[in-house]
């Protein structure tokens, strides 16, 4: 990997220029122009328009967008049982985590005979995306799926695209996943053509509300063309991760979990910031010997050396924990000395693992926590999907005619301030015109 040195620069004093950092380049804006005729078509013709994009860019042509029940039946019954007790185990682990994410309603008693209570309430429908590509993602099914669950949204449908060695049907583990999980309602649909599909509703997927799930450029295209119609959990980009570590770190970990997000897509951003020089050689040898033996070693090189990819030399660990936070990263990982009171310090992060014990692959699949995560820097005003992704908060206020009598010339005077009279008047029609003074 390329290697920037940090070394020696005030960056306490300076600030970190995100600029510097390695970062795929993703050009959302770009590719607004050429998803908006698709999401047009499926706003105006419907199934038919999903049906024919499907048919250019996945080379299948369907008659009916919507999976039929007797395909999940049979994908669950022919899954492998190995994978069925690893998904098992993964939705039981989420759900653990995300059952506890929900809120309660609160009520707050401001003044005497006023109350503001705060309740949660589920949006009532949402559309679950979980891509293709390269990979199969049945994790991606469960990141998505359980936390709308525990949030208790009455009714959640999934798309992912139709793969045609499947008939047109999408990845049969990704359908075995959303029959393991319940789920009913399930579309053989990628890319703009879904999102537009959820956001205006054809004749056979009703409109959703919230639009959830990670995706390629012209998912999250049609994210933002789209957002406002709907809400949306983020605009995913390439997956990425960032692993501060010091000379206490195994380089065979450190070089490990860089490969590990690099499989993922050639535009895949690995990250590794640290003081010692000499972990970073160290690191360099065994990404050499490590992606040789790999898979996808082709791939996973490609993304190692592009320039969203590379080694930060920093004087310490203060001066690597105001890059991380400067990075933002989706993933961090923190393999240092005392790493706990390390990544206690980090503000900015999608999600963080703590010592050489909490690979981002645990978090993949297996720890509980949610793999749809900020990416692109988002991770410094973004959170993860969670339960109160689905979530909205409605304030309800209760007052009495002595509560409100009270506070009434106060209202009236901001209102009048605001030059909207007719804000104050409708206290005054409460109290005959006349408003009594506050005590």
């Amino acid at each position: 990997m390329t290697r920037l040195d940090l070394r020696g620069r005030d960056l306490a004093a300076a600030g970190v220029e995100r600029e510097l950092l390695p970062r795929a380049e993703l050009d959302v804006e770009a590719a607004l122009e050429k998803v908006r005729p698709i999401c047009d078509a499926v706003h105006h013709r419907g199934t038919a328009a999903v049906i024919e994009y499907n048919e250019r860019f996945d080379g299948v042509r369907l008659e009916r967008v919507r999976v039929p029940a007797e395909a999940l039946g049979k994908a669950l019954a022919d899954l492998d049982p190995a994978v069925r007790a690893a998904l098992e185990e993964s939705i039981r682990r989420a759900r653990i985590v995300h059952r506890d994410q929900r809120r309660t309603d609160s009520t707050v008693r401001v003044v005497p005979g006023g109350t503001v209570t705060e309740r949660w309430v589920p949006v009532e429908r949402v559309g679950l995306y979980v891509p293709g590509g390269r990979a199969v993602y049945p994790s991606s099914v469960v990141m998505n799926v359980v936390p709308a669950q525990e949030a208790e949204v009455g009714s959640l449908a999934v798309a992912s695209p139709p793969q045609k060695e499947f008939g047109g049907l999408p990845h049969p583990t990704i359908l075995a996943a959303c029959a393991l999980l319940g789920v009913e309602e399930v579309y053989a649909a990628g890319g703009a053509q879904a999102i537009a599909m959820f956001a205006y509703g054809t004749e056979e997927c009703a409109p959703a509300q919230l639009v959830t799930g990670p995706g390629n450029i012209w998912v999250a295209a049609a994210k933002r063309l789209l957002k406002g119609r709907i809400g949306i959990d983020s605009e995913a980009g390439p997956t990425e991760i960032a692993v501060l570590a010091d000379d206490t770190a195994d380089a065979r970990h450190v070089a490990a979990d860089l490969i590990s997000q690099a499989e993922h897509d050639t535009l895949a951003a690995a990250v590794l910031v640290t003081p010692s020089e000499a972990l970073a050689d160290a690191v360099d040898s065994e990404l050499t010997s490590q992606v040789a033996s790999t898979k996808h070693a082709e791939r996973i090189a490609e993304a190692l050396a592009g320039r969203q990819s590379g080694t930060i030399l920093v004087d310490d660990l203060d001066q690597g924990l105001a890059v991380v936070d400067a990075y933002a990263a989706e993933h961090l990982e923190i393999q240092t000395e005392n790493a706990a009171e390390v990544a206690a310090r980090v503000r900015n992060a999608g999600a963080v693992f703590v010592g050489p014990w909490a690979p981002v692959s645990l978090g993949d699949y297996c720890a509980g926590s949610n793999h749809v995560l900020p990416t692109g820097g988002c991770a410094c005003h973004s959170s993860g999907l969670s339960v109160q992704s689905f979530l909205r908060g409605i304030h309800v206020v209760d007052y009495t005619r002595d509560a409100l009598a009270d506070v009434a010339h106060h209202v009236v005077t901001l209102a009048e301030a605001e030059d909207l009279p007719a804000h104050g008047a409708a206290l005054k029609a409460r109290f005959d015109w006349k408003v009594p003074q506050g005590k």
